[in-house]
């Protein structure tokens, strides 16, 4: 089940969020305050582009993990990768909840471009609406997810000796982490104009997500991400991708190249230029995207987190690529970490808040 999607009620829980070059966890209990928390490197190849490919190997750093740094075994873990599909659907008003599930599996086997049965399939009334006959319509974001890819990380964990809760989307845990509490849940017809947010999480991958106060309407995992940029790099240079991953974050954007003494830190800054001028890109494509649904409302800002977001003049080289404010934001529950910590670890926190 994609518990992001769920309404059981929350646990204390560690959210853990796998990429290609790390593991991150973040402890919080039932009144949602921050414990422990861990990251540590992951060992190249065990996960590509957010998807995992060796088991048993991302299982033993896990199980290495929680033993020392003696965290709790209850996980909820995040997803962000192109095996999971997010559409949203306008259905007719339903208010039974059987056949509203009948009618998105029904809808769902037109919109989603994989075979149901090998798909986990979940969903979330996200809005509702006047219809463009006047008939009461009903905004529904519907979820898949590979069978075998839930199958093949729940192994992963239950074999690290932890007890996997649920299975989210690491974008609905963005959402949840930085997301104003302020704002009015699920919107009707009739009411003013809610405020909608592009979140994207500049990581391996860049994990997008548009949120209506707060609820999440549009979903886009880009395989191009921090990773592709460090590889690029690491291929110019003849380095290691962790050297690499080092000199994207010292070399920056915002000091003058010349300032550096180190040889190759023009090669550097070239390569990190083209990689925000391509995210730019990215999050220009997706607004598209989410702007040519039935619907919308037109996006108002846009928030940057993640580690991408700590590298010096990427976030303001990505703003000038787009024509909205761009802001960086990080969980206040993560205050009194370091600022690249913190960045890393905003998914997992919003994994752990699941509600």
């Amino acid at each position: 089940m994609i518990s992001g999607l769920s309404t059981r009620k929350k646990q204390a829980s560690i959210g853990l969020d796998i990429t290609s070059e790390s593991i991150a966890a973040a402890e919080v209990d039932s009144s949602g305050s921050v414990g422990r928390t861990a990251i540590v490197p992951l060992q190249p190849g065990v996960v590509k582009e957010g998807d995992l490919v060796n088991r048993e190997a991302l299982a033993e750093s896990l199980k290495d993990m929680f033993s020392r740094h003696k965290l709790a075994k209850a996980v909820r873990i995040g997803v962000a990768n192109q095996r999971v599909v997010v559409r949203s659907l306008q259905l007719p008003m339903i208010e039974d909840e059987d056949e509203l599930d009948n009618a998105v599996r029904f809808r769902a086997q037109e919109a989603i471009p994989m075979p149901l049965e090998q798909a986990v399939l979940d969903h979330q009334v996200v809005g509702k609406r006047d219809g463009l006959d006047g008939n009461k319509v009903m905004d529904v974001l519907a979820v898949a997810a590979r069978r075998d890819m839930v199958a093949g990380l729940l192994e992963a964990v239950r074999s690290a000796g932890l007890q996997p809760l649920g299975i989210d989307l690491s974008a609905f845990g963005m959402i949840r982490a930085l997301k104003d509490r302020s704002l009015p849940g699920v919107p009707v017809s009739g009411e003013a104009p809610l405020p909608t947010v592009l979140y994207c999480h500049l990581g391996d991958v860049t994990n997008l997500a548009v949120a209506r106060s707060n609820e999440c309407v549009f979903a886009r995992v880009s395989p191009f991400g921090l990773e592709t940029i460090a590889d690029r790099l690491a291929s110019r240079r003849g380095v290691s991708i962790d050297d690499a991953r080092d000199m994207l974050v010292e070399v920056g954007l915002e000091e003058d190249v010349d300032l550096f003494s180190e040889d190759g830190a023009g090669t550097t800054r070239e390569v990190l230029e083209e990689g925000a001028t391509k995210l730019a890109e990215e999050l220009r494509m997706s607004m598209d995207f989410y702007g040519a649904q039935d619907g919308v409302t037109p996006v108002d800002r846009v928030v940057l987190c993640g580690p991408g977001s700590t590298i010096p003049g990427l976030p303001e080289r990505i703003q000038a690529g787009l024509t909205l404010e761009v802001s960086i934001d990080l969980p206040a529950a993560l205050a009194h970490l370091d600022q690249e910590d913190a960045a890393r670890l905003t998914v997992s926190y919003g994994l752990a808040l699941e509600e």
